[in-house]
C-alpha cells in the first residue's frame, strides 16, 4: 500500500554544500540537514538542480545522500534524485538510494539528444528497476531537461507500479491540473515553480518541492498552512512578499544559489561554501543583493509570523 502521506507538504532542494577547496563538506550536508529538520519542513529533495547535480560525480552524490540519512535519522522524508545522462551511472545511484533507504528516488528525462518517448520510458523504468523497494517520482522541468512530460508518456509511465506522481516544474499551472485529473488521487503532484507556489497548490498539488524554499522555509510552511486552512488571502500576501524575495536574488550576477548560500550565511549562521564552476559566483555587488535579501525574509517572517 503507497504511503503517499510522508510526501505531503513543505520539500527544500537540498543545496550543494562545499568546503574552502570546492569539495563537497559532509559537515556542511550534516547541518543543512539539522537546519531542515529544526525547521519542521516535511522531507528534503537531494541532488537535484540546487544539488548541482550536474556538475558532481556519481561518488560525491552518494557522499551528500549518504550524509543526509545518516544525519536525518528517519526525521525527514528522503527523495533522491538520482538521474545522470547515461541509464549505467543513473541505476548505480538509484541502488545507492534504496541501500540507505530513502523514501524515493526521482529523475529528470536524459538531456541533449532528443530521445522518442519510448526511449525515455524504457530510461526512466531500468532506473525504477535498479531500486525495486523504491517509489519513483518523474521530474518535468522541461525549461532546462529540453523535454516535455506529456499525457502519453506519463500514462505509460503509471504502467510502473512504483511511479507515484510527478515533480512538475513547467510554468504552465494548468499541468497540474492535468497530470492530477489523470492520474486521480492514488498519485503525487508536486508543485515546482516557487512563485507559483499557491496557485499550484489550490490546483490540485498535494505536495511542494522548491529550490528556493531553504533560504524561508517558514515562509513557504505559514503558506502552506494558511491554503489548508482555507486563508487564501493570506497566503496569497505571503506569496507576493515571497516572490518579491526571489526577483531581489535573481539581480545577482552570480548564480542564484550562490546568492542563498549568503542569505543563509547571515540570517542563519549556515556556511555551504559558494557554488561550483561554470556556475558563476558572486561579485561585491551580489552581496549587496544577499544582504538585501536577508533583510526582506526577517522582514516578512516579522510580519507572517506573529
Amino acid at each position: 500500500m503507497r504511503d503517499l502521506e510522508k510526501y505531503k507538504g513543505i520539500i527544500p532542494a537540498f543545496y550543494a554544500c562545499y568546503d574552502s577547496d570546492g569539495n563537497v563538506s559532509a559537515d556542511g550536508v550534516r547541518a543543512l540537514t539539522d537546519y531542515y529538520i529544526e525547521k519542521g519542513v516535511k522531507g528534503v529533495y537531494v541532488n537535484g538542480s540546487s544539488g548541482e547535480c550536474i556538475y558532481q560525480s556519481v561518488e560525491e552524490k552518494k557522499l551528500v545522500l549518504e550524509n543526509i540519512t545518516a544525519q536525518a535519522k528517519g526525521r525527514l522524508t528522503v527523495i533522491a534524485h538520482v538521474a545522470c545522462n547515461n541509464t549505467k551511472d543513473s541505476m548505480e545511484l538509484a541502488a545507492h538510494a534504496q541501500s540507505l533507504h530513502a523514501d524515493a528516488i526521482a529523475a529528470i528525462p536524459p538531456i541533449y539528444f532528443h530521445l522518442p518517448e519510448h526511449a525515455i520510458a524504457q530510461y526512466w523504468n531500468d532506473i525504477s528497476d535498479a531500486a525495486p523497494d523504491t517509489d519513483f517520482i518523474i521530474y518535468n522541468i522541461p525549461q532546462l531537461a529540453g523535454v516535455s512530460l506529456t499525457m502519453s508518456l506519463f500514462a505509460k509511465m503509471r504502467e510502473n507500479p512504483r511511479v507515484i506522481g510527478v515533480k512538475n516544474s513547467s510554468m504552465p499551472v494548468q499541468d497540474i491540473q492535468m497530470f492530477k485529473q489523470a492520474a486521480g488521487d492514488s498519485y503525487l503532484i508536486f508543485n515546482g515553480p516557487d512563485e507559483q507556489f499557491i496557485s499550484g497548490r489550490v490546483i490540485g498539488a498535494e505536495g511542494a518541492i522548491g529550490g528556493t524554499y531553504g533560504a524561508m522555509p517558514e515562509l513557504f510552511l505559514k503558506m502552506d498552512e494558511c491554503i489548508k486552512a482555507g486563508e487564501l488571502e493570506q497566503a496569497r500576501k505571503i506569496q507576493y512578499s515571497v516572490n518579491e524575495i526571489i526577483y531581489k536574488m535573481c539581480t545577482a550576477h552570480g548564480n542564484l544559489y550562490g546568492v542563498i548560500k549568503e542569505v543563509l550565511k547571515i540570517n542563519e549562521d549556515l556556511d555551504l561554501g559558494g557554488v561550483r564552476k561554470p556556475l558563476p559566483a558572486l561579485n561585491e555587488d551580489d552581496l549587496l543583493i544577499a544582504g538585501q535579501a536577508a533583510a526582506m525574509i526577517r522582514a516578512a517572517k516579522e510580519v507572517y509570523l506573529r
